[in-house]
C-alpha cells in the first residue's frame, strides 16, 4: 500500500500555542518539517535555516519575483513566505509536511493552481480557549513590548473569526492535549482512502 504526501497546514492567532504544537510534532519522525523565510530579526536561540530562514527585505521580494514561495504574507510588519520547491519535492516523496502558516498563507495555499498542492492540503486552525487567556499567554511570553501585544491581539480578533475555513478546529488545551487532538486529525487523513493506492495483487488487478 502506498500513499501521496499531505500537506498539513496549522494556523493560529498569535500565542495561541501553534508554534509549541509544531515543535512536539518535530520530535517524531512521521513529519517533514519546512522551513520558512521571514524578514523579521531572530529571537534569543533561534537559529538561520532551522527555525527560519532570516532574509533581508531586498531578497525577500528578490525571491517573490522569482516565484520562489508557495505563500507568503505579510505579518505585525514582517514577511513570512513558504519555499515551495521543498514542499513539491516531499509530497512526491510521499512524505507528509507540516507547516506553521498564518491565516493569509493558508488562503494562499487553498487557492493554488497547483492540482497536487490543493490534494495534499489539511488546514487546521488552533483556537485559543478564551481571548483573555489568549492575552494572558502574550504578556507571560515577555518577548514584545505594549504596542506589538496590542498589536497581536488585534490581528488576533481578525484571524478568529476565519476559523470556519479550515478543515478542522482545535480548541487549545495543554500542549498533550493540543499534540493528542492533532494526532487524530493526522492519522484519520493518513487512511483515506483518496489518498492510497494498493498493490496490484491486493487488489485483484
Amino acid at each position: 500500500m502506498h500513499r501521496s504526501g499531505i500537506l498539513f497546514v496549522l494556523s493560529a492567532p498569535s500565542g495561541a500555542g501553534k508554534t509549541t504544537l509544531c515543535d512536539s510534532m518535530r520530535k517524531t519522525p512521521d513529519f517533514f518539517y519546512s522551513v520558512s523565510c521571514t524578514t523579521r530579526a531572530p529571537r534569543r536561540g533561534e537559529e538561520d535555516a532551522k527555525d527560519y530562514y532570516f532574509l533581508t527585505e531586498a531578497e525577500f521580494r528578490r525571491r517573490i519575483g522569482r516565484g520562489f514561495f508557495l505563500e507568503h504574507a505579510r505579518v505585525h510588519g514582517f514577511r513570512y513566505g513558504t519555499p515551495i520547491q521543498a514542499v513539491k519535492d516531499a509530497l512526491v516523496r510521499g512524505l507528509d509536511i507540516l507547516l506553521d502558516i498564518d491565516v493569509q498563507g493558508a488562503r494562499q495555499i487553498r487557492t493554488n493552481t497547483d492540482a497536487a498542492i490543493r490534494t495534499a492540503l489539511v488546514d487546521v486552525f488552533l483556537m485559543p480557549p478564551t481571548f483573555a487567556e489568549l492575552e494572558q499567554r502574550l504578556r507571560k511570553r515577555a518577548t514584545d513590548d505594549e504596542a506589538s501585544i496590542r498589536r497581536r491581539l488585534s490581528t488576533a480578533r481578525e484571524e478568529m473569526r476565519h476559523w470556519r475555513e479550515y478543515d478542522y478546529v482545535i480548541l487549545s488545551g495543554s500542549v498533550e492535549e493540543d499534540v493528542q487532538k492533532f494526532r487524530a486529525i493526522t492519522r484519520a487523513e493518513r487512511y483515506r482512502a483518496t489518498r492510497l493506492t494498493l498493490d496490484e495483487f491486493a487488489t485483484g488487478g
